[in-house]
């Protein structure tokens, strides 16, 4: 009974940590919206990804210890953004307009860091914190890439739940502008060790409740 209790329970988990990962993500594709804070919001959105991204993931990966694992909840995600992002679909914006945070490619080298250091908890701290960290700012912006006319659309289709206080004065050119992707990266690499880490500790913290 028991056994079965901890696996239910961790299952549970994971679908509540995959759907809050989402809804804390779900707007994390819409850089475009914010037209002259695009690479800014590009830069913290990055962050925000990796975080949810490496912290369910390695939840998950070292619950189960086995690699694909990883990649399997990159694709829970994804597919409820999907979902989430249908709803853009249903306004009126154009299907070549909806970004979808892609996760799946830094999920996948999690993956893989994992079974290259032969299941090694540390190893999976530190590898895969920072390739996570490293990759996914690089793999979303070639999906920004793909927008077609991104500009023009943004100010065909403004973002109707942009709130006036959002709403900036002027373009701002800053060191955010300079290059989002290298400053989402290396932000991301230092930060994903920590975010990784506490995936880990999350599944021992999990273990040690049930077998109160």
């Amino acid at each position: 009974v028991m056994v079965w209790l901890r696996r239910c329970t961790h299952y549970l988990f994971i679908v509540v940590v995959a759907v809050n990962s989402t809804l804390l993500t779900i707007n994390a594709g819409d850089y475009i919206f914010y037209t002259d804070w695009a690479w800014t919001s590009f830069t913290v959105f990055s962050i925000s990804q990796t975080l949810m991204l490496a912290v369910g993931a390695t939840y998950y990966l070292t619950f189960t210890g086995v690699p694909g694992t990883a990649t399997y909840y990159g694709l829970i995600m994804t597919v409820y953004t999907w979902v989430a992002k249908g709803a853009w679909f249903a306004l009126g914006y154009p299907y070549d307009f909806i970004v979808t945070p892609i996760w799946l490619p830094s999920a996948m080298l999690l993956d893989l860091a994992y079974w290259a250091t032969k299941r090694n908890k540390h190893s999976l701290i530190l590898f895969d914190g920072v390739l996570v960290g490293m990759s996914l700012p690089l793999f979303n912006m070639v999906n920004l890439i793909t927008v077609a006319d991104p500009l023009e659309t943004a100010f065909k289709y403004p973002r109707p739940t942009l709130p006036p206080y959002m709403t900036p004065i002027e373009p701002q050119v800053g060191k955010f502008y300079n290059s989002p992707v290298a400053l989402g990266a290396g932000a991301g690499a230092v930060l994903s060790v920590t975010f990784t880490a506490l995936g880990c500790k999350l599944n021992t913290w999990t273990y040690r409740w049930m077998a109160a």
